[in-house]
């Protein structure tokens, strides 16, 4: 039995029937890690030998008690983003390179209520900014199914840990796509929440009103369960929502008749790659035979969701990011004369190409005299973004559109062309600055490169969107395909 290429929902399954042991399930994917890691490397912080030590607890636990949690002895790795206790959390950056949190993230919180066993911290491009995950400060993750390509970013890590078997799931977390497009690139089901489902708190903030942890997963019935575990109204987190909570399981291996499908045809240009539109579509026709209405709809504002996004997702970083000064934690740099020097210094130092860029583009939007003519005139957009939104969901239940332009580019292929690099999310941004639901699926291969399928929801309503999802991924079985490494 290859433990490492079944389900969370499948070793659940066997670890409460005790048919195996949480450690035989943790030992199966540490081999598979250590033989696998070197080729990939998505891991900053691997800890396999605490995984194992904690997964022999929970055999004691087991042989003990029939009440364990829904993620009971389950490997699951984090992206080094999201705060855990007493382990180093980077955010792939210099600056915090060495930083060791002393409080844990609240979804960690709930993973731990659940009984998950952590593996270790994922790369990511430094503070979750870029595409690729060739901005991370220590070293770029490679793609599972080419290793000439990149994972995607920002979450590169914690997709490809996946894709490559070495975990059944991951959190990360997506600003402007960054679970889903790399999620697409590595072939996994990446999943990013309504804005406020998910609480933040313990999340190193990028984009504060962008943000939102999610999951990486091999089948949309494990996202579910995940969802069942991190979602809900955090009293910490002042941007979470208290909203009924729901069973997001129940909306697994449902019919899908009748749900309005909408095709807008803004995603769908000319110039776009002709294996991803046909791949697309025949995807959309098979949802149609499934009893699917399919719509044509129109969303126009969103062809200026990238200029908008690149302005207030830099604004929103460059206050972030302010705190890190050398002052009370992270790096600090040896030689400087004053206080003043301390802080360029250290920022200097610290920071990577990407963040730095990112942070003086804010800098700029938010400075006097262009505040309004670029800062406010974004957000205006953003609220006409939304609104399309609303308007099409008057008419369709969710929308499809392709994840990603194309499949994974080469590494170092886009590094040197910034704007370049940004039209990766063309497809995805616009879903974060209205806040909505939105999945990417496995929906088939180029030339043996996966392709995503991204299904939007309404606000709040996270369920359609898993219900549609996974009546594809029934359909086809691309989700069992696996990178031959």
């Amino acid at each position: 039995m290859e433990l490492w290429k079944k389900s969370l929902k499948e070793l659940s399954d066997l670890i409460n029937s005790k048919e195996v042991k949480p450690s035989e399930v943790v030992e199966a994917f540490v081999k598979r890690t250590e033989e696998i890691e070197p080729k990939i490397n998505s891991y900053i912080t691997f800890l396999g030998e605490k995984a194992l030590e904690d997964a022999k607890k929970k055999d004691e636990e087991l042989a003990k008690s029939n009440n364990k949690g829904k993620l009971f002895g389950i490997p699951i790795a984090i992206k080094d983003n999201i705060i855990t206790k007493d382990i180093k959390t980077t955010c792939a950056s210099k600056i915090l390179e060495n930083f060791v949190p002393p409080y844990n993230a609240t979804v960690i919180e709930k993973l731990e209520e659940e009984g998950y066993i952590l593996t270790g911290k994922t790369n990511l491009d430094e503070f979750a900014m870029g595409s690729s995950t060739e901005n991370s400060a220590f070293f770029t993750t490679k793609n599972p199914w080419d290793l000439t390509r990149v994972p995607g970013g920002s979450s590169g890590g914690s997709s490809a840990v996946v894709s490559a078997g070495l975990v059944p799931a991951a959190l990360g977390s997506d600003t402007g796509g960054s679970i889903r497009q790399p999620a697409a690139f590595c072939g996994v089901v990446g999943f990013k929440p309504t804005y406020g489902r998910v609480s933040r708190y313990g999340l190193v903030a990028f984009a504060s009103s962008l943000d939102q942890i999610g999951t990486f997963s091999r089948t949309v019935e494990d996202t579910a369960i995940l969802m069942n575990v991190i979602a809900g109204k955090d009293e910490k987190d002042s941007t979470s929502v208290k909203i009924e909570d729901i069973d997001f399981t129940s909306f697994i291996g449902k019919d899908i008749k009748g749900i309005k499908i909408g095709i807008p045809k803004e995603y769908f240009p000319e110039d776009l790659d002709r294996d991803v539109k046909e791949i697309i579509l025949k995807g959309v026709k098979q949802l149609e035979d499934e009893g699917a209405e399919i719509v044509e709809i129109s969303l126009p504002t969103s062809k200026y969701s990238i200029e908008a996004y690149y302005i207030i997702a830099p604004s929103e970083a460059s206050s972030n990011l302010a705190r890190y000064d050398g002052v009370r934690y992270g790096y600090r740099t040896k030689d400087y004369k004053d206080l003043e020097e301390m802080y360029s210094k250290t920022r200097a130092e610290g920071f990577g190409a990407e963040v730095k860029r990112r942070i003086m583009l804010g800098t700029y939007a938010l400075s006097s005299g262009y505040y309004d003519a670029y800062y406010l005139k974004a957000q205006k957009v953003r609220t006409l973004i939304y609104q399309e939104f609303m308007d099409a969901f008057n008419k369709v239940d969710v929308i499809i559109t392709p994840t990603t332009p194309d499949v994974a580019f080469k590494i170092g292929e886009k590094s040197n062309n910034p704007v370049e690099m940004y039209l990766s999310d063309i497809f995805t941004v616009s879903v974060n600055m209205a806040g909505l639901p939105a999945i990417s699926i496995p929906a088939g291969f180029k030339n043996s490169l996966p392709i995503g399928m991204q299904i939007i929801g309404k606000p709040f309503d996270e369920g359609t969107v898993l219900q549609v999802a996974d009546r594809f991924e029934k359909l086809n079985n691309y989700n069992l395909n696996f990178p031959s490494l």
